[in-house]
């Protein structure tokens, strides 16, 4: 469920002369009972509105005086968002016999011929006001109010975005609202001009347009998506720009150091750039001090569920979950116990619009047992990361609708795929040139993509807590185990290496320094090629004692990693 509320105009729309028929309204009910919401916009005031169509209270909100009113039918709240009418206005309008003349809580309204003499009252007396048209009808009201910014504090007060708002309607005034929903559609009986500019023009007129527009919904608004403004451009093939969809579940996947994060932080900033609100998982501090995100967690604190779900509350955060303080074995639980919390909020909200869950092989494990029961039936809008698609909850692969394979193993990464997910595999896979990336829609069938990727603008920080502190793992871990591999002793991150090398014995120290196991851990774990090639310098120095090369190197860790207030490095 993507589009989580109907925004509808009344006059022209919903309404054909001032009613509204008894199969809308049923649609309506429908459409509310299935845990949405509807909104209406209109021009009306409210307690004319209130006369002609009494079932007001179907809606959570209503929109009226064209954007100038907000009123809640269920607490019967109303508040005015804009000034009153200046009092000299319609006295003036009243004076010079401008009828019918009808004045609301901020809005004073009209009908043509009247328009002109409306703008020569405005100019003389010198108000910033604006004339509003619809269908005959002159509406006057404060510069910068309209049905778009009256429904703005309506979401607000839902907490809902307006990329997951259908907006329907007829007429010049709604010309507003419309474009800044989701999706906009024009009923048939719409100007033309609303029919040129919607995303979706109904067969039906009015009522009956919208009936039809919310069986759509109803049966799978996904279908509205795709073509439309929402897609995150993920970069260019030789034939076209390609994107992705906030009901995509996409699989990232390639080598380590390959630049899959890379690929998500310009990701990130397409969503910040479209006000898509995301979520990222990030087991290993790969995204500390990613623009436009809140970091939860650190090296030492773990994250909360509680402040997880308080911060994607709100609409406008976008959260970055560190999960660089918990162990290795406690990550999946964490993320199985925060699903429920994230389901809800999305049922609720559709929001947040995406998340991003590196190292995906952590935190959707396929040795889990109980992947299926935290999962949802669909993922949509999520992002896996991971150098390991075969780790990863079959259940979760399943669900995923483009996957992006990088780097020269990328061949690997489709074909692991179709092998966990029973997917017929595509027939000459080639290996991606230069910096591009392999693209493929399993569903589709179609061929798959070279993609030149889209890149950041900002440089991605890796936090030195990460590997300082926190748990890499066994995989990514040093181990100490001398010439005749009598000891295995592990080392998990910088400081427990440090640890281990300042009390083992001489043998082992130089056993792993001549062998380039140092430097070599260092360039691709740590991933630091600074580090890498200090270290190199004393593993070739052979006039060094064991003591020598060993402060040499821990000095080296030391000063990048575990001295104070070490800062985050490139």
């Amino acid at each position: 469920m993507y589009f989580i509320a109907l925004a509808t105009d009344y006059d022209g729309t919903l309404a054909h002369d001032g009613i509204v028929a008894e199969k809308t309204l049923t649609a309506l009910e429908r459409f509310k009972k299935s845990g949405r919401k509807l909104i209406l916009v209109t021009g009306r005031e409210l307690p004319d509105l209130k006369r002609v169509f009494p079932e007001v209270g179907v809606f959570d909100k209503v929109v009226a005086e064209n954007g100038a009113v907000i009123y809640t039918p269920a607490s019967e709240e109303e508040r005015t968002i804009s000034s009153s009418p200046a009092p000299k206005l319609v006295a003036k309008l009243k004076k010079l016999g401008v009828k019918p003349l009808s004045v609301g809580r901020s809005i004073v309204a009209t009908w043509e011929p009247h328009q002109a003499t409306v703008l020569e009252v405005i100019k003389k007396l010198g108000l910033e006001l604006e004339i509003i048209f619809n269908k005959g009808a002159v509406m006057i009201l404060p510069s910068g109010v309209n049905k778009a910014t009256g429904l703005a504090a309506a979401l607000e007060d839902l907490r809902l975005s307006p990329h997951n708002v259908v907006a329907v309607g007829d007429a010049e005034n709604d010309h507003a609202f419309l474009q800044a929903c989701g999706c906009s559609v024009a009923v048939d009986n719409a100007l033309p001009a609303v029919k040129d500019t919607a995303d979706l023009v109904t067969r039906g007129a009015r009522g009956k347009g919208v009936e039809e527009l919310i069986d759509k919904l109803m049966e799978r608004d996904d279908e509205l998506v795709r073509g439309r403004h929402d897609g995150i451009l993920l970069g260019s093939d030789s034939h076209d720009e390609v994107y992705l969809w906030p009901t995509d579940t996409v699989l990232i996947a390639g080598s380590s150091g390959i630049g899959k994060s890379t690929l998500a932080t310009a990701l990130t900033e397409h969503f910040v750039e479209n006000e898509f609100q995301f979520c990222i998982f990030d087991p290993e501090g790969d995204y500390d001090g990613l623009e436009g995100a809140v970091r939860l967690g650190d090296g030492s604190s773990a994250p909360t569920k509680a402040q997880v779900l308080d911060l994607l509350d709100k609409p406008e955060t976008n959260v970055v979950v560190n999960g660089l303080a918990m162990r290795v074995n406690e990550r999946p639980d964490f993320f199985a116990e925060l699903l429920p919390g994230l389901g809800s909020l999305r049922f609720r909200t559709a929001r947040p619009h995406w998340l991003v869950i590196d190292e995906a092989h952590h935190l959707l494990p396929k040795r889990r047992d109980d992947t299926r029961a935290v999962l949802s039936l669909e993922l949509p809008g999520t992002i896996l990361i991971t150098v390991h698609p075969e780790a990863i909850s079959t259940d979760a692969l399943r669900l995923v609708t483009a996957v992006i394979a990088l780097g020269p193993k990328a061949k690997n990464v489709i074909k692991a795929f179709c092998h966990e997910t029973g997917t017929k595999p595509p027939t000459d896979i080639r290996p991606p040139k230069g910096e591009r990336v392999l693209f493929w829609r399993p569903q589709t069938r179609k061929k798959i993509a070279m993609v030149k990727a889209t890149e950041p603008r900002q440089s991605l920080k890796r936090h030195s807590r990460k590997y300082a502190e926190g748990q890499l793992d066994e995989a990514g871990s040093f181990y100490f185990k001398g010439a005749d591999k009598a000891m295995n002793l592990r080392a998990h991150n910088l400081m427990i290496f440090v640890q281990i090398a300042e009390g083992i014995d001489d043998k082992t120290w130089e056993h792993h320094l001549r062998a380039g196991d140092y430097s070599e851990w260092f360039r691709h774990q740590i991933r630091d090629k600074d580090l890498a090639r200090e270290t190199i310098e004393a593993e070739k120095d052979e006039t060094l004692s064991a003591q020598e090369s060993r402060k040499r190197v821990l000095d080296a860790v030391r000063r990048r990693y575990t001295a104070p207030a070490t800062g985050a490095k490139s």
